[in-house]
């Protein structure tokens, strides 16, 4: 009885896991665009026109609202009550939690943009950011719903 327990304990932390990487991406989406952008490189740069300062604003928003999305569809499964429910609402957060992060990565493939103004540097400094946030969702949502079926037929014996 002892090694069920264990497992079981060790099963739902492992599994905590995944709701962490999907909150993860949401706190990256929500707070993220607010402290890169919120500054003299993006929104309070003088030399950026009214119209890009709009579209930045419109990211930023949308960054919130994807975000509290994620967040949503991540810890609203306790209040469901089939496996399914809880499937589609953990597959919904990880659409949710990897839009912003893969339009992110898609800005660049657009004619005449740049990921960082040249007064600020080079490259593409926050590539690796975007996938690392990206992946955290999916990765999350993959950890969370693993093993989800056989826990439920367990249930039924």
């Amino acid at each position: 009885m002892r090694h069920v327990t264990l497992s079981i304990q060790r099963c739902s932390a492992f599994k905590m896991i995944g709701k962490a990487l999907l909150t993860l991406s949401a706190a990256g989406a929500i707070l993220g665009p607010f402290i890169a952008d919120f500054n003299e490189t993006h929104v309070l740069n003088p030399r950026w026109p009214p119209h890009a300062k709009f579209h930045n604003g419109q990211t930023m928003s949308m960054g919130l609202g994807l975000g509290f999305a994620t967040l949503f569809y991540t810890w609203r499964t306790g209040s469901l009550t089939s496996t399914a429910m809880v499937k589609d609402s953990l597959f919904t957060a990880a659409i949710f939690g990897s839009i912003y992060w893969i339009t992110a990565l898609s800005a660049i493939l657009y004619p005449g943009t740049l990921a960082i103004d040249p007064e600020f540097g080079e490259g593409f400094p926050q590539f690796w950011t975007f996938v690392g946030f990206g992946v955290s969702a999916w990765l999350g949502w993959f950890v969370e719903t693993r093993g989800m079926k056989t826990e439920v037929e367990k249930k039924r014996l």
